[in-house]
């Protein structure tokens, strides 16, 4: 299983890219460790330091016509992983 899921693109993740952090969604059983492994192994950059952050669901709730529909949004973790200066990793590389 992979500890890497996904990169998040969002503006404030794009803005940290300029200082060399880049933000990861990652398995809820991974460790720093684990993380800056396999960041090192899938992109060849140097992991300087890794944060990790636990992102909790929210409720949310909708109107329709004739009801309330409530549901909840489900809890993630993300990683902010900060490289060696100098190194970069490029999301687009491969599209």
């Amino acid at each position: 299983m992979s500890v890497l899921k996904r990169p998040l693109i969002t503006e404030k993740s794009q803005g940290l890219n300029s200082q060399g952090k880049y933000t990861f969604e990652v398995s809820m059983g991974s460790n720093k460790i684990d993380i800056a492994r396999e960041v090192e192994e899938m992109y060849g950059v140097t992991v300087a330091s890794v944060a990790t952050i636990r992102q909790y669901g929210t409720t949310k709730s909708r109107m329709s016509k004739s009801k309330v529909s409530t549901g909840r949004t489900s809890t993630f973790k993300k990683a902010i992983v900060t490289v060696k200066e100098g190194d970069l990793i490029d999301f687009y590389a491969d599209l």
